[in-house]
């Protein structure tokens, strides 16, 4: 659910217990499908998926919120012939005596325009201010979660006004998130987090978005362009793995160069961890390997996670089609459930190399790559 819509509710809410007379109104949010303005009455499709006509009355009230405003008071009036299909609406409802009209009490509208408004600074203010990483430790009691970006590790600080959103197990897409808390967030979570950074490089936390993900390097068996379905040799568990692709499924094939750079980045990485492991007394006598960790020379500073995942954005997109059987692949995917395949959120093609060089670099590179529609715009 997106900022906007939560704050959307929250308006309703407060303006529908004014309006209510008898028993409390039902509630629901969705989108305008229809607008017959000579019967007054409304259509809406639910974000459930229901279909519900409301007939506006004397006692129906049909508020605009302006774009941006979180307090219900500077909501404008407007007739119902100002309503248009696509409008975003938060409804309180009740059904008459005898159940023949179903009257809308309070009806709060974003307009279609308004709503691409606000989507879109939302979108641009996650990438301004907002990091994705791989959860690698919690702190309860200080509620401080550690992240990893790169081989960069990021503290996470929540704040008393923080909200936090939990990624379905079948979706990357932040408006199928739940709303959350702090003790939702486990260690190896992917985390998208919108905030303000400290001078140490930290983030202060206003949106915290968390979801179990699983990265995996693979090789392509089969294709199945119908279904959209691919079936892949997972490379750490050598299990065969299906895949769901959606429409949602961001797809791209690193260029021979890039993957090479890449694949040197990576591979002095893992040079690096070997080297240090080699000779730890000649590394502490020089006071330079010692407290680094593995990985020291590799990604995570200046042009770390966050820089590959722009990198692989800009690449033009590809589609299961262009895949072919022995296709080596990084993929990040959902949990999946207990009736659906795992779907694919993100997947990288061109990738040999960097296997290569360094078979285990899948987790740090896909996490550096955003979520699909994850953050404000829904994503990201």
């Amino acid at each position: 659910m997106k900022y906007a819509l939560v704050v959307f509710i929250l308006s309703a809410l407060s303006v529908s217990s004014a309006s209510a007379q008898t028993a409390a109104p039902a509630r629901l949010t969705g989108t305008v499908t229809g607008v017959n303005v000579s019967a007054n009455q409304v259509s809406l499709k639910s974000d459930k998926g229901d279909v519900v006509a409301l007939t506006l009355t004397a006692r129906s009230f049909v508020l605009r919120m302006p774009p941006g405003e979180t307090d219900a008071k500077k909501a404008v009036k407007i007739a119902i012939g100002d309503l248009a299909v696509g409008d975003r609406v938060a409804a309180t409802y009740q059904e008459s005596s005898d159940q023949k009209i179903t009257e809308a009490r309070t009806l709060l509208v974003m307009s279609k325009a308004d709503v691409a408004e606000v989507h879109l600074k939302e979108e641009e203010d996650w990438k301004k201010r907002g990091t994705t990483g791989i959860v690698t430790a919690i702190d309860p009691a200080s509620k401080v979660v550690t992240i990893k970006v790169g081989s960069k590790e990021i503290k996470v600080q929540p704040e008393e006004k923080t909200e936090f959103f939990r990624y379905s197990p079948d979706s990357a897409q932040f408006s199928d998130a739940k709303s959350s808390m702090f003790a939702d967030i486990k260690p190896g979570d992917q985390l998208k987090v919108l905030g303000d950074k400290t001078a140490d490089g930290d983030v202060k936390a206003e949106k915290v978005v968390s979801g179990a993900f699983r990265q995996l390097a693979a090789t392509v068996k089969t294709i199945d362009a119908a279904t959209g379905e691919i079936t892949v040799m997972d490379l750490a568990t050598k299990k065969p793995l299906a895949i769901r692709v959606t429409a949602d499924s961001s797809m791209k094939k690193l260029t021979d160069q890039m993957a090479q750079m890449l694949a040197r980045r990576y591979g002095a990485g893992r040079g690096a961890a070997r080297g240090a492991q080699a000779a730890p007394d000649q590394a502490g006598q020089r006071g330079g390997g010692a407290g680094r960790g593995p990985g020291g020379g590799g990604p995570g500073g200046r042009g770390g996670g966050g820089d590959i995942g722009q990198m692989i954005d800009q690449l033009p997109a590809i589609h299961a089609t262009d895949l072919k059987p022995g296709d080596a692949i990084m993929v990040q995917t959902t949990i999946g459930s207990a009736t659906t395949h795992p779907t694919a959120v993100t997947l990288l093609a061109g990738v040999e190399p960097i296997l290569t060089a360094a078979p285990n670099s899948t987790r740090d590179i896909m996490a550096g790559w955003n979520l699909g529609g994850g953050g404000g715009g829904e994503g990201n």
